[in-house]
């Protein structure tokens, strides 16, 4: 059993970073074109009403979705439990939706917003149909499948609001992009996934699901609220170019920490809710999923610091330099982000939703507050403050693990201090070796190349063990 768990653990995890860079590349190319064809106050726009559209999607799947996975044996009746229940949901949510759009324009004195809305919050009626193939897909570790299906509805609704965007359509461009791809996912997960829905529709299995996934539930909420408050606060108080830089910034530094947080998010909680019995086990496979996030995540985002001003003008224009210092503060704490991943997925696999519901709602509500307190000193000291915090708030969490799994905190420094300290150590050579290099495309290649090849080194010279089983693994693979 062992060796099994191992193996289907590795393959996911090369799956799930294969999937995550491909999602990422598509995501940077997409990106850039729309980036050069829409202006900030275009983006603006449609990050008025990301946060409405995040909380309809939680709210439609209820955290029911979480506990199919973490089920020992879900029966057809369970999951076609779930199905029905996000269908009558999502329906419902649109209808209260469509009446609410008016208000939500009243709110941002945004009129556009009226018929935008109606159609962007499809997408989570749309959406609702694949929750439950998808939790089957996750269920049983079907990462390289989900690479497909998602590489294929980022290129085709990629492409369509590339077309739309260069035809004139401004910000339905975007809207249009959203709904189709979530059209396609749903299209491919049901062409992967044997299972099918019955006409028969019986709710019972809900009961037993209740009070789980209503904790579940409240995490999502909050975790969106956490995601897309600062589009909100920015959106009431400041105007809506200021909000596109923002979403700008936040885009990318979400992309780049999407990259290692969705590595390990495809196996962790299956591989968790697995162990959650065996606690020194448990302990050394957390141990090697932090290690491994911070292989990856801290140079992978101080890298992001780095080069962030070069990037943002040779990609999408100088029309967006002042989303750069908002990319650069957003990314420090996103070299920490992914870790979230991992404590929330071990909480959860213990099945401890309600340690994981309370430590967002805290989180949440001292977010919101010291944003109000620091919206009037401007964008840059809200960023800076809002950022600072995530970092310290996973103080928090570790509390938690350590009385779970008794993960000390010495431990934690232990296996990201390294990381953190050569990555830093990497950037910062990097920025004085390359800072008298004028032309922005050379020292932004130079910088990354030099980073790369530095890293490695350092990486290679100390013998660091993940670096070691990652060059392992892809020989393997190689000769496959």
């Amino acid at each position: 059993m062992a060796d099994t768990l191992k193996e289907k653990t590795t393959k996911g995890l090369f799956w799930g970073a294969l999937n995550s860079g491909t999602t990422q590349v598509l995501n940077l190319l997409i990106g850039i074109m729309l980036g050069r064809l829409l202006s900030p106050g275009e983006y603006g726009i449609i990050g008025y009403i990301a946060i409405f559209t995040a909380i309809a999607g939680n709210l439609q799947s209820s955290g029911f979705s979480t506990y199919l996975i973490n089920m020992k044996d879900p029966k057809h009746e369970d999951f076609n439990a779930v199905f029905w229940f996000n269908i009558l949901m999502s329906f419902s949510l649109y209808a209260i939706l469509w009446f609410a759009a008016p208000l939500i324009a009243d709110f941002f004195h945004q009129p556009v917003l009226t018929p935008l809305s109606h159609f962007v919050f499809l997408s989570f009626v749309v959406g609702s149909f694949g929750i439950t193939p998808n939790a089957y897909l996750t269920k049983k570790l079907m990462v390289k499948e989900m690479t497909m299906i998602n590489s294929l509805a980022l290129i085709l609704s990629g492409l369509t609001g590339v077309t739309l965007a260069f035809l004139g359509y401004s910000y339905w461009s975007l809207a249009w992009q959203q709904v189709l791809y979530i059209t396609i996912l749903n299209v491919g997960r049901y062409y992967y996934v044997p299972w099918r829905p019955s006409l028969h529709i019986d709710l019972r299995p809900i009961r037993k699901m209740f009070g789980f996934s209503m904790n579940i539930l409240v995490v999502m909420v909050m975790n969106t609220v956490n995601n897309n408050i600062m589009s909100v606060i920015i959106g009431k108080f400041f105007n809506k170019d200021i909000l596109g830089n923002y979403s700008q910034a936040y885009k990318w530094n979400f992309m780049a920490y999407s990259l290692v947080s969705n590595t390990t998010q495809q196996v962790a909680q299956p591989v968790f809710a697995s162990i959650a019995n065996e606690r020194e086990r448990e302990l050394r496979v957390f141990r090697k999923m932090m290690r491994f996030t911070a292989f990856l995540a801290f140079p992978a985002m101080f890298g992001l610091v780095l080069v962030a001003r070069e990037f943002i003008l040779i990609t999408i224009g100088a029309k967006w330099i002042d989303a750069v210092p908002l990319l650069q503060i957003l990314a420090v704490s996103g070299a920490f982000f992914p870790f979230y991943t991992l404590y929330q997925n071990m909480v959860i696999g213990h099945g401890r939703a309600d340690i994981n519901m309370w430590c967002n709602i805290l989180q949440i509500a001292l977010q919101i507050i010291l944003m109000l307190c620091t919206h009037s000193l401007g964008i840059l000291v809200m960023i800076t403050v809002y950022s600072g915090f995530n970092i310290l708030w996973l103080l928090a969490w570790q509390t938690q693990a350590h009385r779970l799994i008794g993960l000390s905190l010495w431990q934690v420094v232990k296996d990201m201090a390294p990381f953190l300290l050569a990555a830093g150590g990497v950037m910062a050579v990097t920025g004085c070796c390359t800072q008298a290099i004028g032309t922005p495309i050379v020292l932004l290649l130079a910088r990354i190349a030099m980073a790369g090849v530095l890293y490695f080194a350092v990486m290679k010279v100390a013998r660091v063990q993940i670096l070691e089983e990652c060059l392992q693994f892809a020989k393997n693979k190689f000769k496959k």
